[in-house]
């Protein structure tokens, strides 16, 4: 049995007398605070792979820190969602942010004391990875609860946007730091953890609806909540287009360092090209809507993938910074645009009780595959350089891109409100999704 969301329905365009999202207090507090947590984690991501091949030039032991850091998606991402789903969300982003800032703080001392120990960078990255997808499903599941229902599809595509200027400003900014004093990004990701933390402390609602305590299987929980996401036809299949494209991107990312560094580049110039890279996220966040409202969830998808296909090949011809920093920008917004659209119909359609849960398993099937793509990139890179592997990823991507038509039709919602409801065989008229396979309607 579930209950109501706290949330209300939405009804149409935003009523007049709603207060804007700048004057939500909790909203901004939580938008503050996840803000800093994802500074902190893209000025830490880029210092791990520059420390690595700096210190040590081995591209393979990059690639098992990588490993270590996108590990979690594949072994973490569904308990997340299910004691996500559990346990007071708000309470459970707070212990994440002190966990993380132990980890990078470990990490600073360690670096400032004159050791590089790539056990230690494995073990950081792999707590602060596993930390940060717990705060994520917690912070995706809880937004709702803080903005009236009408709001949602803004708070959502402010909160992308929110994503990418981190991307934006944390990686440029972690490679300067990185120049400036190896351990300086890993001091600076502590200090916005710590940030993170004092934000949660001040935000007073309640993250989730009153549900009575869940004593029930953890594993039948897990089952549940990945039963239905892969009963949903246009997630599991656009889950696993994505899941192919991050797992290539992995490569085509230490692959640009090795470029750049080939060429007689800076760390520097890494963050430099990861800033236009964010760039390119900021201006799709903040066009999401329009390209939702145009062409459809599944023509982006279709779309997006084509463009992937044509921009990957051109990473392995050429050095030029500049030419490097366009591709990746071009990337970049294809990928905000999906992440906008993919997130507002998740979280919509998505009953309450199963928000964790449901983020968790579309996690796992997009990003899960995301740690073997670093690992084997650093070894591919390594044996067989990066024009060959550069070329070798971007085949894959045009076959994926060819698998994308195969997409089944979905549209968003024309009622997002979180009390939305799924049923049955979803098509372009009728929005919404269809009941899991093998499951009778009206049951929960």
């Amino acid at each position: 049995m579930t209950t109501a969301p706290s949330a209300q329905p939405a009804a149409g365009p935003e009523s007049p007398d709603v207060a804007p999202l700048s004057r939500n207090r909790d909203f901004v507090l939580l938008w503050v605070g996840a803000a800093a947590t994802a500074l902190g984690t893209r000025v830490s991501g880029i210092a791990y792979p520059l420390l690595v091949i700096w210190t040590t030039g081995s591209a393979s032991s990059a690639g098992l820190v990588g490993f270590a850091a996108l590990l979690p998606n594949l072994l973490v991402q569904m308990h997340a969602g299910a004691l996500v789903d559990r346990f007071d969300r708000r309470r459970m982003m707070i212990l994440c942010d002190v966990g993380s800032l132990l980890a990078t703080g470990a990490v600073a001392a360690s670096v400032v004391a004159g050791h590089v120990w790539i056990w230690l960078l494995m073990a950081a990255a792999f707590v602060q990875g596993s930390l940060s997808i717990f705060y994520r499903l917690a912070e995706r599941a809880g937004v709702r609860h803080l903005v009236p229902a009408a709001q949602l599809p803004k708070a959502m595509s402010a909160n992308e946007a929110r994503t990418q200027a981190a991307g934006l400003l944390g990686q440029p900014g972690g490679s300067v730091l990185y120049a400036v004093a190896r351990s300086a990004p890993f001091a600076l990701a502590t200090a916005a953890h710590a940030v993170s933390l004092f934000s949660l402390l001040l935000i007073r609602k309640n993250f989730q609806d009153e549900r009575p305590q869940q004593p029930g299987n953890i594993t039948a929980e897990l089952r549940e909540g990945l039963s239905w996401t892969w009963g949903q036809r246009f997630l599991r299949f656009g889950m696993l287009l994505l899941s192919g494209s991050n797992l290539l991107f992995q490569v085509l990312s230490l692959a640009l360092i090795l470029i750049l560094k080939d060429h007689g580049s800076s760390a520097a110039l890494v963050g430099v090209i990861t800033a236009v890279s964010g760039l390119g996220g900021m201006l799709g966040a903040l066009t999401g809507s329009w390209w939702i409202r145009r062409f459809g969830l599944r023509a982006l998808l279709i779309g997006g993938s084509i463009g992937w296909a044509l921009l990957m090949p051109l990473v392995g011809l050429t050095g030029n910074p500049l030419l490097l920093g366009l591709i990746f920008l071009g990337a970049a917004m294809i990928g905000s645009v999906t992440n906008v659209a993919g997130g507002i119909y998740q979280v919509t359609v998505t009953p309450d009780r199963l928000q964790g849960r449901a983020g968790a398993a579309m996690g796992l099937i997009a990003t899960g595959a995301s740690s073997l793509g670093t690992f084997a990139g650093g070894f591919a890179l390594e044996h067989f350089g990066t024009g060959t592997t550069v070329f070798g990823a971007a085949s894959v991507m045009g076959l994926i891109a060819l698998s994308s038509f195969l997409l089944p039709a979905a549209a968003l919602p024309e009622q997002a409100g979180p009390s939305a409801q799924p049923s049955p065989h979803p098509t372009m008229t009728d929005t919404r999704p269809e009941e899991p396979e093998g499951r009778k309607k009206g049951t929960t």
